[in-house]
């Protein structure tokens, strides 16, 4: 399963990213600086197992030597904050404070702050926001294992454990008190806060603009603007229409939502497992699945961030009224039933209209593809244990049999300066480009991807939208990496309106992918 956050945000097209490991012993990898980077002032890095994440970074700077401190500065923070407030590391202020029981610990103000944040945020949402509903996400996770749902006992001695109180502050000698065993997992906006701080220390360095999307979450501030696409929740190809656009500065944006992930119960008995939320009510311990996603904009990361949660497990009705008593909160959620819910001041590019997103689909010609089939490719990029690792270009191509590409359905790329890494897509799209006169790799190109699994998918359409004819079609996969290796996959189906699959098999670039050419 790949990254769900990544799902939640897709940047536009037009914002090339370099890739690099955060490790301490690996050398950050950069992009060499494109011409548009030098017209612009503005560089882009990446880079992989930030905060259990990916993060890229855009900075606006005078030169390359300043981008670059203002990215060392901002990965210097995100390390700091790092070792302070995961949960997830043993090692971590946090984790060592969370063993404690009924003794004031003097704590590090980013702690402090954090816990503080977390009661005055309880007591905001109601409820909803609660760092102790971990004990509902492990009860879950342990019964749906056992192929079971939680018992009504089991669900009623968690609601207790998290109602009562797990720590106690002390703002005069600056220490906390953990008064319950109940486990915690400080989530929901402390990636938000996080993030902010990298921020803000990239500015400190430097820098004059800085963008920085962790895992979906982003934030810019300073003299940057981005345009973002956010990723239509009832869709499940990596290709397909986002639901909406938004312009974002000196704002961050969060997301949350149940439709990525969750628990299954007797997955490997039946492919209809019933499937549950990873989001809990903390006055239910109960998956919250009535919202799809929530997305929310507000100056304040972390207001952004623990609204984004929020608004994924209060009633409707409830997030309206808190939102109203914020100023410059903007969301748009989206329910299980499709509906969306728009906040009036909800933002869209200048000129953009919802209906613009809506493509006429062109009529089909005599012996045109079978509208009521489809091809879905799913992708695997194998996870390499390299500290040097660089993610991969990656090109996912249509060919006729005349080996002309009339559909380009995926360009992961970082920096169009090493698209020609891409052998075959380059050199057939050079060829097409000669004939048609368009350069399309300005619309379908989007950032690289971290290892996991992927989903893309054939619709019967060419690059300008129109229906091919039925008949043989070749699928290309190519992905290139920068110091690695270089695979290339190929495999030729009919497209003629009976169901087929295929599988194509794994190579140290590319895991098994899969065809499967369906009806709708």
């Amino acid at each position: 399963m790949h990254n769900s956050s990544s799902r939640f945000w897709k940047m536009a097209a037009s914002v090339p990213l370099a890739t690099a490991a955060i490790s301490a012993s690996a050398q950050p990898a950069y992009a060499p600086a494109s011409a548009n980077d030098l017209q612009t002032g503005t560089w882009h890095f990446h880079h992989e197992h930030v905060l259990g994440t990916s993060l890229e970074i855009t900075v606006r700077a005078a030169n390359e030597a300043a981008a670059r401190r203002a990215e060392a500065a901002a990965l210097a923070s995100f390390d700091r904050d790092d070792a302070v407030l995961s949960t997830w590391r043993a090692d971590s202020e946090v984790s060592r404070w969370a063993k404690t029981k009924l003794e004031p610990v003097a704590v590090s103000p980013e702690l402090f702050d954090v816990l503080q944040q977390f009661d005055r945020w309880r007591e905001r949402t109601n409820g909803a926001l609660d760092p102790s509903v971990e004990a509902a996400t492990r009860l879950w996770r342990g019964a749906t294992a056992e192929g079971r749902v939680p018992t009504e006992v089991e669900i009623a001695m968690t609601v207790e454990a998290i109602q009562q109180p797990h720590w106690s502050l002390d703002a005069a000698h600056h220490t906390a008190t953990r008064l319950s065993d109940v486990p915690l997992a400080l989530a929901s906006f402390t990636k938000s806060y996080v993030s902010s701080r990298a921020a803000e220390a990239a500015l400190h360095a430097g820098a004059k603009g800085v963008m920085c999307n962790v895992g979906g979450d982003v934030i810019v501030r300073g003299n940057l603007t981005q345009m973002v696409a956010i990723a239509d929740p009832t869709a499940d190809a990596e290709n397909d229409r986002p639901i909406d656009y938004v312009v974002v500065h000196d704002r961050a944006v969060a997301t949350s939502g149940s439709y990525r992930r969750g628990f299954e119960i007797g997955a490997a008995l039946t492919t209809q497992a019933p499937q549950y939320s990873h989001l809990f009510d903390p006055k239910t311990a109960r998956p919250a699945s009535h919202v799809l996603s929530s997305t929310v904009m507000a100056k304040d990361a972390v207001t952004a961030g623990a609204l984004a949660t929020a608004f994924s497990i209060l009633p409707v009705e409830e997030s309206r009224k808190l939102a109203a008593s914020l100023p410059g909160v903007d969301y748009m959620l989206v329910l299980a039933d499709g509906e969306q819910v728009l906040s009036k001041d909800w933002p869209r590019p200048a000129g953009v209209q919802r209906a613009a997103f809506a493509m006429p689909t062109p009529q089909a010609a005599s012996g045109a593809w079978d509208a009521a089939f489809a091809l879905t490719i799913g992708i695997n990029l194998p996870r390499i244990e390299d500290a040097r690792y660089r993610r991969p270009y990656v090109a996912v191509w249509v060919e006729d049999g005349d080996a002309y590409p009339v559909r380009t359905l995926a360009l992961w790329t970082q920096n169009a300066r090493w698209l020609p890494d891409l052998k075959q897509w380059y050199r057939d799209d050079q060829i097409r480009n000669l004939t048609e006169g368009t350069d399309i790799s300005r619309t379908v190109s989007s950032a690289t991807r971290a290892p996991g699994q992927y989903t893309l998918v054939w619709d019967g359409k060419d690059n300008e939208g129109k229906p091919v004819k039925a008949g043989k079609y070749t699928i290309c996969i190519e992905a290139a990496r920068e110091n690695g290796g270089y695979d290339l996959h190929k495999h030729t189906l009919d497209f003629n309106g009976t169901a087929q699959q295929a599988s194509l098999p794994a190579a140290k670039e590319l895991g098994a992918s899969t065809l499967d050419y369906h009806k709708r």
